[in-house]
């Protein structure tokens, strides 16, 4: 003989006293809990179609502005097109016409030493902020919106400020050098000091904004850790490299892709500051398609260099997905 209990749902029963063989209580949990698995797998299939109402706009834009561009440059890339004739299609001739284009290759060598000159120091450096101002220092709220000040700026107008303290004559810089009697170089004029001149600015720039990521990433792990490793009897060293640095994982990821998609599309700071010279030794790949298509209007050869731009990054990038792929951990419970 069964009763049913005060909550209960449908068909849960409890066994009471003397009671003979019949549903016990763990049957009936069980039971309770498919019921609600296909209640939840109705409901789901009953109101699935409101999530495509939140994620259609989103979708649109991805289509319109991401993949259908893609598409675009894809297919102009197999044409002979100046703008102002009619396209001809040339198949793959604007590939093999790349395959021995030394300015080209020569502009993707620029790209990739101002990568390598840009991604390092900046992360390191965004690290270090974001480990300082992690302590609880006097002013550390204001601190932390100082550093994120130049990446609210538009790159073009802190070109422009950079120009005037590079200047070799009146420039911040070279005055300072004075005072101690060194003479500064002609920075921007160069061709040894241009690009890393170019490369300080965006590294000045975005310093902070990826310091941002990492202090959220150091105040996301929990403090019991250090506590434990502290303990044991872990120096701060230890601390940091078997504790902080390993979990950071998922924060670096996230820095470590996005800023080397952004390092390998630079193109205002050096339209703005260099214009791809002295002799071509700031002309990175975004530039070079830039003067391809909008002062030569060669836009399929352009197309060419943007899908190759395009091939590189997503190939560096899913480099990056596997190495970190294996050495993440999202779940800290």
């Amino acid at each position: 003989m069964t009763s049913r209990t005060a909550g209960d749902g449908p068909g849960v029963t409890s066994r009471t006293a003397g009671d003979g063989p019949g549903v016990t209580g763990r049957t009936a949990r069980r039971g309770l809990v498919a019921e609600v698995k296909v209640a939840g797998r109705r409901r789901g299939r009953g109101s699935g179609w409101y999530a495509y109402l939140f994620v259609g706009p989103s979708l649109l834009g991805v289509i319109a502005f991401l993949l259908l561009p893609m598409l675009i440059v894809l297919v102009l890339s197999l044409f002979d097109w100046e703008l102002l004739s009619s396209p001809e299609f040339v198949g793959f001739d604007n590939y093999r016409r790349l395959a021995g284009d030394g300015q080209a290759w020569h502009s993707l060598g620029v790209t990739v030493a101002y990568v390598l000159l840009c991604i390092p120091l900046q992360t390191v450096l965004a690290l270090a902020l974001a480990l300082l101002l992690n302590q609880r220092i006097k002013g550390v709220r204001f601190y932390r919106s100082l550093f994120v000040v130049p990446w609210m700026a538009t790159p073009i107008v802190l070109a422009l400020i950079w120009n005037w303290i590079f200047d070799p004559r009146d420039g911040a810089i070279n005055s300072a050098l004075a005072v101690v009697g060194v003479t500064g170089p002609d920075w921007l004029s160069d061709p040894t000091w241009a690009l890393p001149a170019v490369a300080l600015v965006s590294i000045w720039q975005y310093t902070g904004y990826n310091m941002l990521f990492f202090l959220a990433g150091l105040q996301g792990i929990p403090k019991e850790l250090h506590d434990a490793a502290e303990t044991d009897g872990a120096t701060s060293a230890q601390r940091f490299w078997r504790v902080t640095l390993p979990l950071l994982n998922p924060t670096m990821f996230f820095v470590s892709v996005t800023n080397l998609i952004g390092a390998f599309q630079v193109f205002d700071t050096v339209f703005a500051m260099t214009d791809g010279g002295p002799s071509h030794t700031t002309e990175v790949l975004n530039f070079r398609i830039y003067q391809t298509a909008f002062k030569e209007f060669d836009f399929g050869y352009a197309a060419t260099l943007s899908t190759l731009l395009f091939v590189i990054i997503f190939l560096v990038t899913t480099a990056q997905v596997r190495f970190f792929g294996k050495r993440t951990t999202y779940d800290l419970s």
